[in-house]
């Protein structure tokens, strides 16, 4: 187990502001012009947030992606891929009146208990999330009043969706601090 002394250095790539991920221009998640109306809104957050999420992830190995390194959590950049996959997967099971799609992992904690240091693992998981998000998006996109009920249990579009992009944020937020203790590089 790493003793905190043994954290690597802090670093940025960023040069403009050196607590940020990157700089402004090179930021694929800044734009010029800010969406018009709630549902585009919505929408550029959460397409934001998982940018970020990739973006945390960008250049670790496998080995990287799997490491725990925020003690005593069983979190990891992997299994946050992972669980993000089985989350999306869940949220298609909300809006859908017929019966629910398995769980892509099995039993409960799956997601982070599976993710191992093997490059077909992290392919796959990298697969499942894009997979997952096209497919609850679509779903979606078939409901584009936001106060609509949908699903046996008739929620709300709306609050589906800031469901989603809360789900994202604070896993963002997580992985900051994955990141950090895996390699030291920090920012937003």
């Amino acid at each position: 187990m790493q003793r905190m002394s043994d954290q690597p250095a802090r670093w940025s790539q960023a040069t403009v502001y050196r607590d940020m991920w990157a700089d402004p221009d090179d930021d694929p998640r800044n734009s010029e012009n800010s969406p018009d109306g709630e549902l585009a809104t919505l929408q550029d957050f959460l397409t934001n947030y998982r940018m970020t999420l990739r973006m945390k992830c960008e250049g670790l190995d496998a080995e990287q992606l799997v490491r725990r390194s925020v003690p005593p959590s069983t979190m990891s950049l992997l299994g946050l891929v992972r669980h993000l996959a089985e989350v999306e997967r869940d949220w298609r099971n909300w809006i859908t009146d017929g019966d629910p799609l398995p769980k892509l992992y099995g039993k409960r904690d799956a997601d982070f208990d599976g993710a191992v240091a093997e490059q077909a693992v992290v392919d796959a998981a990298f697969g499942d999330l894009e997979r997952e998000q096209a497919a609850t998006d679509a779903a979606l996109a078939e409901h584009p009043d936001l106060s609509a009920r949908v699903g046996k249990s008739r929620i709300a579009v709306r609050e589906l969706m800031v469901h989603r992009i809360d789900e994202y944020a604070r896993h963002c937020g997580h992985a900051d601090l994955l990141r950090e203790c895996i390699d030291g590089r920090v920012g937003q």
